[in-house]
């Protein structure tokens, strides 16, 4: 059974939010060299865009 597109902008959603939490996080640490290696901004980015396209698709099909 394929997942509407609701479902997909509705994860891509919460991706987004938690990469901005993690890059907050990252922002935020005490330890300056401590800078880890995922690019939360990224994927901050492009979930948002998943988010969007999928709800004009979603949109689009009602």
């Amino acid at each position: 059974m394929q997942p509407s597109m609701l479902s997909v902008s509705i994860a891509a959603a919460v991706l987004f939010a938690l990469a901005e939490i993690a890059d907050w996080r990252r922002r935020n640490r005490h330890d300056v060299d401590n800078v880890g290696f995922m690019p939360w901004r990224g994927i901050a980015l492009v979930s948002v865009a998943v988010a969007l396209l999928s709800a004009v698709v979603w949109l689009h099909q009602q």
